[in-house]
């Protein structure tokens, strides 16, 4: 069955995720900027294939793009080229085959920067595809792409109103510039149905690079606390639901530019995930360095690229998201909350942070570091309570105690004596 035949895709009633019909629906998304760009038809099927199986719902790609080095994108995928968009056409109808939904950019944020899409052709741009795109049931549009939404906010405002008014049933996003989210400009904007933060791919430490793209004060920086875009956009008077569009991909450069820094890895692309899952997103949007950029030589690379695209569809991070993605479904998410004040132990900054989630029959502990800490129990007095340490990597539930009439519990997992030690704890009241 795909998601759509339980119903539209639509914000849920407590405003806070989203649900097709009466069935809660959690984003899974990936990054993969470049592939109408750079996938022939058969390219396209192997990667949607793979990331269907690897339980991904929603695909995040872009119609046209400045590929590096080039003032423009390729010609053959010109606005203006009808086998191009029979090509995109394809693809899309691939996808919803397949059950994936297609979270759709008219163009990156750099083509409304140099003006090619600009106040003048945007809607016209704009109702080309939604009348491309009318008989698909998989299309979710997004406008921005990596931009500010102060760069150009008319040109995003007619896009989103485009979008909204002729396919009303579908819904409406903005990706935005790297550690800001869409709210900072649109949140009050009734054609935006969520919020997308991209909390980007620097570390603490790398709040200021001297770059182009280093972040204004107003703007805020949470460094790697991506839990933080959660709590903001969850502290407006009117609620939308909000996803971490775009954190750091696994397999990238720590900070993007310098091919001296470390790489970020499946361990920290777990964290990201849980992190912001257990504030209360919406779900989560993975990316791998290679496949986001479908690099298979053919143009220069970007951002320290190590493998070829085929290769790299199968790093195992990719996996793990599936498993966050089981966890919450195997409960009544949507009538969860973040409970950090069930954390007895108190707690603490960075790496050492231990995210809780609750609700009424469960409650999930993901500890980064796997040092333990000390949890309450008094949500569940009276009820049998079962202990499970839950593995980010395998998705492997192991029961350890049974907590009945406990009223707090302190917990340790076991160490790996690998790179990577995360763990969930898992509650679960009868």
């Amino acid at each position: 069955m795909k998601p759509w035949d339980n119903g539209k895709l639509q914000v849920s009633k407590n405003q806070k995720y989203l649900r097709n019909g009466n069935q809660p629906f959690f984003w899974l998304g990936d990054t993969a900027w470049l592939l109408f760009q750079q996938c022939s038809l058969e390219q396209a099927y192997l990667y949607l294939k793979n990331r269907r199986d690897l339980g991904y719902n929603v695909i995040q790609s872009v119609f046209y793009h400045p590929i590096q080095d080039q003032e423009y994108c390729r010609p053959e995928s010109r606005i203006d080229n009808p086998d191009y968009w029979k090509h995109c056409d394809e693809i899309i109808r691939m996808a919803e085959e397949l059950g994936l939904y297609m979270g759709l950019l008219p163009c990156w944020g750099d083509i409304v920067k140099n003006k090619t899409i600009n106040e003048d052709n945007a809607e016209k741009y704009c109702t080309f595809l939604a009348g491309r795109c009318q008989e698909r049931k998989n299309i979710i549009w997004l406008v921005g792409g990596d931009v500010r939404g102060s760069d150009a906010p008319e040109t995003f405002r007619t896009e989103g109103r485009t979008f909204k008014k002729l396919t009303p049933d579908n819904l409406v996003g903005f990706h935005p510039f790297g550690r800001t989210s869409s709210s900072l400009w649109f949140h009050e904007e009734e054609w935006l149905d969520f919020n997308m933060f991209q909390s980007g791919h620097r570390r603490y430490d790398q709040s200021s690079l001297g770059a182009w793209d280093d972040n204004a004060v107003k703007e805020g920086y949470f460094g790697e606390d991506n839990w933080r875009y959660v709590d903001r956009d969850h502290s407006y008077s009117v609620m939308k639901p909000t996803v971490d569009g775009e954190p750091s991909y696994e397999w990238i450069l720590q900070g993007l530019h310098d091919t001296s820094q470390p790489y970020w890895r499946e361990w920290d692309v777990r964290r990201y995930a849980y992190w912001a899952v257990f504030q209360g997103a919406m779900g989560h949007t993975y990316g791998e360095n290679a496949v986001m950029q479908f690099y298979d030589g053919s143009i220069p690379g970007s951002f320290g690229v190590r493998d070829m695209w085929w290769d790299a569809l199968h790093h195992v991070g990719a996996g793990h998201m599936k498993h966050l993605k089981d966890l919450m479904e195997a409960v009544d998410y949507q009538s969860g909350r973040p409970a950090e004040e069930l954390l007895v132990s108190g707690q603490k900054e960075k790496y050492e942070r231990v995210s809780v989630f609750a609700g009424k029959d469960y409650l999930f502990a993901y500890d980064y570091l796997g040092k333990g800490f000390t949890i309450s129990l008094e949500n569940f007095k009276g009820r049998k309570v079962s202990a499970f340490w839950f593995d980010p990597a395998s998705g492997i539930y192991s029961y350890f105690d049974d907590m009945t009439g406990k009223e707090q519990a302190e917990v340790k997992p076991v160490a790996r004596f690998t790179e990577d030690n995360d763990w969930v704890l898992v509650l679960k009241a009868e």
